[in-house]
């Protein structure tokens, strides 16, 4: 029995396939982690999402920032870009099946050794803290008020964490935090604008992991969403979204032995990932 962990798939699903045949994954011993953006910019959301739920018994995801952009169009909230891949869930017979099923998935994962999240963790935020903080938005989620979640998710304000904060400044904070979070300032302030990779981060700025006096170093943090960061092994922390989705490679990482197993891209998009 197997421990893997994969990352951002975004709908490359003839990718993912691959990966796993690679890994011989068996769906009845092994287990499989996804670092959440399963759907979106990739050609085949919809097998993708449908696949990872005809298989809930043996793969867990959390929510990523396109899977939370899936829902919110789907409330009515948020636009469908030139890029989105989302629309043929969206006119799926079994949309609301699926939207519904999406929806209860958490923004943290965690067991003994390894917590997995979309794109990280504040380093003032131990790993207990933030599972209660997930909690608060995934009540929000499947709860009676999830259309103004969703009303109110979108905004890069606030960019610092504060425990006072209260109502959707606050929910929009952890969101932000979970899906969203790549570099920080010297404040732990969020900064939404930089993508790039760790070689051109400006002085005044950090990448979350880098961070002094992370509370949370107890666990190895899984987690995608930076694809121009690449593949990284270091500070207790497991970063796998090596960009499937621009042309460059899937990554799985078999969580007990750390062994490192990719498929290249298969359909190579020519698209900007500064635009993810």
């Amino acid at each position: 029995m197997a421990h893997y962990a994969i990352g951002d798939v975004q709908g490359c699903f003839d990718e993912l396939s691959a990966l796993l045949q690679k890994l011989d994954f068996n769906h009845g011993t092994d287990t499989l982690w996804l670092t959440g953006d399963i759907v979106n910019r990739g050609p085949k959301s919809l097998e993708t999402l449908q696949f990872v739920m005809a298989h809930e018994s043996s793969i867990q995801t959390v929510l990523g920032n396109h899977d939370l952009h899936l829902l919110a169009v789907s409330y009515g909230f948020g636009k469908i870009k030139r890029n989105d891949t989302i629309q043929s869930i969206l006119l799926h017979d079994d949309r609301q099946k699926m939207l519904d099923w999406l929806a209860h998935r958490p923004l943290l994962i965690r067991n003994d050794t390894h917590t997995l999240v979309h794109a990280g963790l504040l380093p003032q935020w131990s790993v207990n803290k933030a599972a209660g903080l997930a909690e608060e938005v995934e009540c929000e989620l499947t709860g009676p008020r999830t259309r103004k979640y969703f009303a109110n998710m979108y905004g890069d304000k606030p960019t610092s964490w504060s425990n006072k904060l209260e109502g959707y400044d606050r929910l929009r904070m952890i969101t932000n935090v979970f899906t969203r979070m790549r570099a920080l300032n010297a404040k732990n302030e969020l900064n939404y604008d930089f993508k790039s990779g760790l070689a051109d981060m400006p002085g005044k700025l950090r990448a979350w992991f880098e961070a002094p006096k992370r509370e949370n170093l107890d666990t190895k943090i899984v987690f995608g969403h930076w694809s121009a960061l690449g593949y990284q092994n270091r500070n207790n922390i497991i970063a796998l979204d090596t960009g499937a989705l621009w042309g460059g490679s899937l990554t799985a990482i078999n969580l007990d032995t750390e062994e490192v197993t990719q498929v290249k891209s298969l359909n190579g998009f020519a698209l900007d990932w500064k635009k993810a």
